[in-house]
């Protein structure tokens, strides 16, 4: 027993000096790191000079988080996952029944979303209730829109695709340039711009037939390079970099409209106050509809034959080209479906923002789509809609935080931070959950009895 007692004292003893000195590493870096970016700010004198305003106060707090953050994970949390592990391996399997909201989660959220706009509401009013309506709810079925097109290209297909932001921009450009010059309705061109999407993704298919991994990745990445410099340099048409303003809105089926000005105003037409909000609730649940659409078409493809193909080209190129599937349509077929939801989701932005410019769909937009589709489980709708709730929530978030300026200082923004922390956030989920949120899946295929896949059954990333 005292040899016992001793040997775990070393190990303690051993496991404090271990973390002291990782916590001490972590310092120094951090201090490398952050010195020039939080630690010297640039600003402009009374006499319009350069100077540079020291805040190592800032700086300090950033050292110490990541000195503290990294003593508590090695000395504490580490270990207690580990022994978590440990214990949950050692136990007997035993099979439990799935909690009421674990079976029916997807009908529940679907549930929440419908009444979501009442409730906003009736808390904050018409006009207060106009930031949680479009930047907590709109945008993120947006990119929840975005991301299940893009899940068809990655998840299912696997075909890593870092240019699906150029589908964005052709499907809002699209809506844009049909609209304004032409006078075609909103209920004609959300088609339009999905099928316009659909061809420029069937052209992109074409050069990269016999590409995969990183050399698919260069050529989907210039793709979207190449969109955006069309973009930009082809005035005539886009305006260049002044973008295209003015775009109509959309209406209700043509019957009743959201412009203050028109006779069949929607307000006037039931006798309701005026008010910006309703046409705000109206793109909510238009937007809800169309992902809810785009979910349905997602799972019948995925239980038809293509679908089954798409997985197949994932898992192994070679043996899916042995079993007698045309490689050629699978891809193609994949690249075009996954570029019409973009389109979709690009004509429905610009109906949103009533303005587009190429700034809109720089990479950092096909970086942040992809990372969605990564962190909520390739393959999984409901984890990729649960990341990018907390992903693009998370970061509208930070703007209502102004309660942090009491601890940083009155010139602390907190939304110039949310990239900093969007990218930790990955990192804390990409080690904790390298599957992402949802790590199993069920398969379009089953003898008797419908099993859900374990996540450790399957290639990591892929859900």
């Amino acid at each position: 027993m005292a040899n016992i007692s001793q040997t775990n004292e070393a190990v303690g003893t051993n496991l404090m000096a271990r973390a002291l000195r990782e916590a001490f590493y972590a310092g120094l870096i951090a201090l490398g790191l952050f010195v020039l970016f939080v630690g010297l700010k640039t600003d402009q004198n009374i006499l319009n000079e350069l100077i540079l305003v020291q805040r190592w106060g800032l700086l300090a707090i950033f050292v110490a988080i990541a000195v503290v953050g990294r003593f508590l994970t090695v000395a504490y949390i580490r270990p207690w996952f580990e022994e978590r592990k440990a214990a949950k391996a050692a136990a007997p399997v035993v099979e439990r029944e799935a909690s009421f909201v674990a079976r029916n989660f997807s009908l529940l959220a679907v549930l929440a979303l419908i009444i979501y706009p009442p409730v906003m509401v009736g808390l904050f009013g018409f006009q207060g209730s106009l930031k949680w309506v479009d930047n907590f709810g709109i945008q993120i079925l947006i990119y929840v829109m975005l991301a299940w097109g893009l899940n068809i290209v990655v998840g299912l297909a696997g075909l890593l695709d870092l240019g699906y932001v150029a589908f964005y921009a052709v499907g809002a450009y699209s809506y844009a340039l049909l609209s304004s010059y032409f006078g075609l309705s909103f209920w004609l061109l959300l088609p339009m711009a999905g099928v316009l999407a659909a061809l420029w993704g069937t052209i992109l298919g074409f050069p990269v037939l016999r590409l995969k991994g990183d050399y698919l990745a260069i050529v989907t990445l210039a793709f979207g390079e190449i969109i955006r410099l069309v973009l930009i340099n082809w005035t005539e048409v886009t305006k260049g970099t002044f973008g295209i303003s003015g775009i109509a809105k959309a209406s209700v089926f043509g019957i009743w409209s959201f412009d203050i000005s028109a006779a069949n105003n929607f307000a006037k037409a039931f006798g309701l106050p005026m008010s910006s909000a309703y046409y705000k609730i109206f793109l909510f649940y238009l937007a809800l509809a169309l992902c809810m659409l785009a979910a349905f078409v997602t799972i019948r493809l995925r239980r038809m034959p293509i679908g089954r193909a798409w997985e197949a080209l994932r898992e192994d190129e070679i043996a899916c080209r042995s079993l007698g599937i045309n490689t050629v349509t699978t891809k193609l077929t994949a690249f075009a479906t996954g570029a019409m939801f973009g389109g979709i989701a690009g004509s429905f932005f610009a109906v949103r923002q009533g303005f587009v410019s190429p700034e809109s769909f720089v990479f950092l937009e096909s970086a942040i789509i992809l990372a969605i589709v990564v962190l909520g489980g390739m393959g999984s709708l409901v984890g990729i809609a649960v990341a990018a709730t907390v992903m693009i929530g998370g970061t509208e978030l930070l703007r209502e935080m102004n309660f942090l300026k009491q601890i940083f200082g009155p010139d602390f923004t907190p939304e110039l931070y949310r990239m900093l922390i969007f990218g930790l956030a990955m990192i804390v989920v990409m080690v904790w959950k390298p599957r992402g949120f949802v790590g199993s899946r069920e398969p379009t295929a089953f003898l008797r009895e419908r099993k859900s896949v374990s996540g450790s059954f399957t290639k990591e990333g892929h859900g």
